[in-house]
């Protein structure tokens, strides 16, 4: 009995463990939903709204048989290239994540002469966050604070439904 209550707070460690990783990798999907990686939206803009930093994820949603996702240098990016490429990001879904693993500027598009209708991106990441402004004089909370709240609920609700499954 003292080994499955062992293997039971093991579990719940790893879990525990898996959820906070999952927590802190935010995954930013590119254009703002899970299929913004098209003609016609400005992902320009929204990337400038968005906040990338190392270890994040962008998803690239889009349909398979029209485009892909090509990572690529900066003249390659402003002069709509698609030769040459860094790395070949589409894996033939139609979904495809890729990891921002350090600070730099990545720049994507897509072949095919989309990205002459701006199906091309551009992502600064950083090391971290810069400082937050001061706090408003009404008291509200920061939404850093807000997210942290989130992912700690989630988090907690997760360990309780699990725990309970496994008793």
């Amino acid at each position: 009995m003292e080994v499955l209550s062992f293997n039971k707070n093991m579990l719940m460690m790893i879990m525990m463990a898996m959820m906070w990783n999952i927590a802190k990798s935010l995954r930013h999907d590119v254009g703002g939903n899970k299929f913004g990686w098209v003609p016609g939206g400005n992902l320009t803009q929204w990337s400038l709204n968005e906040h990338f930093l190392v270890g994040e994820w962008l998803y690239f949603g889009y349909d398979r048989h029209s485009f892909n996702v090509l990572e690529v240098n900066q003249t390659s990016y402003e002069k709509c290239i698609d030769t040459g490429f860094i790395k070949n990001i589409s894996t033939g879904a139609g979904r495809d994540v890729f990891q921002l693993t350090e600070a730099k500027t990545y720049y994507f598009l897509s072949g095919g002469g989309y990205c002459w209708e701006g199906v091309k991106l551009a992502v600064d990441v950083l090391d971290h966050l810069p400082p937050a402004p001061a706090p408003a004089p009404n008291g509200s909370s920061s939404i850093s604070s807000t997210f942290q709240i989130y992912y700690s609920l989630v988090g907690a609700i997760l360990v309780l439904i699990f725990t309970n499954f496994l008793m």
